[in-house]
């Protein structure tokens, strides 16, 4: 039973991973950024100089200062602030939608992996069907239904989502139900929902986690998306892509409006995908 078990890599302790993770460079710069935006969300009050709604009619467009390090929007409200309370959004949007469809997707794929014949044909054909929509359009058809808001957002996103952790976890489980480990606790008449609960899923949670870490970079730029065309976050919650879609008229008069939330985006989500890229090479079995 141990060799079996073996075979199939478990995450070490907490410190044993984080020096594994920082001895490759890419990986370190990326859980620097994935840390660095979580610092800022949930900093945000004691980092951000300004309320995040505050107007200051004053001082409308004006320019990186002393005063307003990344400059300040249509309305006079502190850039810089406004993209610290834009993570909290959304890494919140991301993380949320990331787990619902992990654990849905993974339960779902566990069942269809385990079960096989009709049941697996039943699941992984709806799945199917949900894959074949473009992402972006399906989320986009979701809230525009739904409507306009946080939590439907958060839904599109987790639906959109949902077939990958299915399919990675029936391929993973269709893999470790044939192990001896496995084979032996059937033998022994333990109850399928404890095979399924505590055998085969901490087996095949390794993948789902590195699936999700990269998937987290999707769904920050998927809200991203939404907001900057109205259907995420309203206003005036401070959100990354509603920062862009304000910046459109101001391009030319204010270009740091809509460069500094684009950075903002663009390092969560390339610190999101390298941390992910070594977490693939972390679990990889073939090492």
């Amino acid at each position: 039973m141990s060799a079996s078990a073996n075979a199939i890599h478990r995450p070490a302790g907490m410190a044993a991973f984080l020096r594994t993770m920082t001895r490759d460079p890419r990986a370190a710069l990326g859980l620097g950024l994935v840390v660095l935006a979580a610092i800022a969300a949930l900093g945000a009050p004691l980092i951000a100089p300004y309320a995040p709604d505050f107007p200051d009619f004053v001082n409308t467009l004006s320019p990186p200062s002393a005063a307003h390090w990344l400059g300040t929007d249509e309305l006079g409200r502190d850039v810089l602030t406004r993209i610290v309370y834009g993570a909290r959004t959304s890494l919140f949007v991301g993380i949320l939608s990331v787990v619902v469809a992990a654990l849905a997707g993974t339960g779902l794929g566990l069942v269809a992996g385990y079960f096989g014949r009709w049941t697996e044909a039943l699941i992984m054909r709806a799945m199917d069907v949900v894959f074949a929509f473009p992402s972006i359009l399906l989320a986009l058809a979701i809230t525009a239904v739904l409507g306009p808001s946080l939590t439907n957002a958060v839904l599109a996103i987790a639906v959109v989502n949902l077939p990958v952790f299915a399919r990675v976890a029936r391929a993973q489980t269709l893999v470790v139900r044939q192990l001896e480990f496995v084979e032996a606790k059937r033998a022994l008449g333990f109850r399928t929902a404890n095979i399924l609960l505590r055998t085969i899923l901490p087996n095949i949670l390794a993948p789902v986690i590195v699936q999700g870490s990269l998937l987290f970079a999707s769904a920050i730029i998927t809200e991203s998306y939404l907001s900057f065309l109205g259907l995420g976050a309203q206003p005036p919650t401070a959100t990354w892509g509603n920062m862009l879609r304000n910046a459109i008229g101001f391009m030319e008069q204010a270009p740091w409006l809509a460069l500094f939330p684009g950075a903002a985006i663009f390092l969560t989500v390339l610190g999101c995908n390298l941390l992910g890229d070594g977490l693939r090479d972390r679990f990889d079995p073939r090492d």
